[in-house]
């Protein structure tokens, strides 16, 4: 599970990635479900039979006492097992203990770029020597900028002097919020169909080269949104699916929907006329809508007055809406 307890962070990265809606503001999201308690995110987490949790921000360091409050429901839940990861660009040892009492069990340090020329000298070397000591897996997350390759190799030289226990490389992006900062800097998307920046992927193969005592790993725009957001979305899936939805093979649902302010009547005159059973179709008060099995209103959805549409959406909290394809016009 991804654990947003904040948009708020004092580093005001150039790159930032966030969204409008999370950026610099003091949000809590449990995966893509706005949240406003702890014991929300333990639901979200169930639904999706979360073996782990990541806690990220903005920085979560931001609100301590959301984030150690959150630490420590996950694991009484889930037990020792749940592994938690936390992200942070603050060296603040005081906060490091705290997470490290909570129960945090690994902390990846994100220092700004202005220090990886300087990492020893920089509170960091500290901070990740005392996450070490209180027995904290330890490492550095880097985004791989090109142009900032000497840096890069700089950061991870520090990693490797210190003894932590692995630095990650992430493939640069560009996002709705950072696009414009990224342009400015003459950097461009290297294909049609990928947000990563090009030159990125180049630069973090030359890094995995490096001769090191520690761990480098790689993590491409690709493998995160084609691996790791599947393999999120699928798990979920399979817990929340509808009998009247399909399940696709990148986690995603198909379903048939049919625009009306009369629900049950409708729904009943499509069980009656065509003899549907009744667990493949669904109102949707929330949304507004009759949801129907896609095999069903293709069948039916030239005899209906109403708009029809199939869709495929995302099955998370929100139901973000992928494609939309009209049966019946207006």
């Amino acid at each position: 599970m991804v654990l947003l307890v904040t948009g708020e962070c004092a580093s005001h990265c150039f790159y930032c990635p966030l969204s409008k809606e999370k950026k610099g503001k003091a949000v809590f999201y449990a995966n893509e479900r706005r949240i406003a308690r702890v014991d929300e995110s333990l639901k979200e987490a169930e639904l999706m039979d979360a073996l782990g949790t990541g806690i990220t921000g903005g920085d979560p360091f931001e609100r301590m006492d959301r984030t150690v409050e959150s630490i420590r429901a996950l694991k009484k839940r889930f037990g020792k097992s749940h592994h938690i990861h936390l992200y942070t660009s603050l060296p603040d040892k005081g906060k490091i203990e705290k997470a490290a009492k909570a129960g945090l069990d690994e902390i990846r340090f994100h220092p700004p770029v202005r220090l990886w020329k300087n990492l020893d000298k920089s509170p960091f070397a500290d901070a990740a020597k005392f996450s070490k000591r209180k027995g904290l897996v330890t490492g550095l997350e880097l985004p791989v900028i090109p142009g900032r390759g000497e840096d890069l190799v700089s950061a991870v030289a520090f990693a490797d002097a210190i003894g932590v226990d692995f630095v990650n490389l992430n493939e640069f992006e560009f996002s709705e919020t950072n696009w414009r900062s990224l342009r400015s800097m003459g950097l461009d998307v290297k294909n049609d169909i990928s947000s990563a920046v090009k030159g990125s992927q180049e630069i973090a193969y030359d890094l995995l080269r490096l001769n090191t005592a520690i761990p480098l790993h790689y993590c491409s725009a690709a493998f995160k949104d084609g691996i790791q957001l599947r393999r999120r979305l699928l798990r979920r899936a399979g817990n929340v699916r509808m009998p009247h939805e399909v399940l696709t093979k990148d986690g995603t649902f198909v379903k048939g929907i049919i625009e009306t302010d009369d629900f049950s009547s409708l729904a009943a005159c499509i069980m009656n006329k065509y003899g549907v059973p009744g667990r493949l179709i669904w109102n949707n008060n929330r949304m507004r809508r009759l949801e129907i099995a896609p095999w069903v209103l293709e069948e039916i959805a030239d005899d209906l007055e109403c708009p029809s549409f199939i869709i495929e959406e995302y099955p998370t909290s929100d139901r973000l809406e992928v494609e939309r394809t009209p049966l019946k016009r207006r």
